[in-house]
């Protein structure tokens, strides 16, 4: 029982960080690029698409066509927290992704995105 107890203080003391990450499909070499205030969450982005409820519809779509295998998921960077009383940590992570999208341009057939218009 005490093990039990040691692994979930483990588990609460694990520092939690937000960044931004890409999936990519290593058949066609289209990527998506999203973000989470988690990074631990990505074993759920991974459950989400194995279980056909992921929102990305085309990649939805691919993952079920060519399989888990055909996938590789990547951390592209870490959010530097700011000690700021004004640090708005959804703002800069949106910031990031944004960041990452204008650098990689997974659009059309580069990516699994829409192009915003602006």
């Amino acid at each position: 029982m005490n093990r039990k107890k040691e692994l979930k203080q483990q588990y609460k003391e694990i520092k939690i960080e937000a960044g931004v990450f890409q999936i990519k499909n290593t058949k066609n070499d289209k990527i998506f690029i999203g973000s989470t205030r988690n990074l631990k969450t990505l074993n759920g982005t991974r459950f989400s698409l194995e279980n056909g409820g992921f929102t990305n519809k085309l990649l939805q779509k691919e993952w079920s066509e060519f399989g888990k295998g055909a996938f590789e998921m990547e951390v592209l960077e870490i959010l530097k927290e700011k000690d700021d009383p004004y640090y708005n940590e959804k703002e800069e992570l949106e910031k990031l992704e944004e960041k990452w999208l204008n650098q990689l341009q997974p659009f059309g057939d580069r990516g699994y995105h829409h192009e915003k218009t602006r």
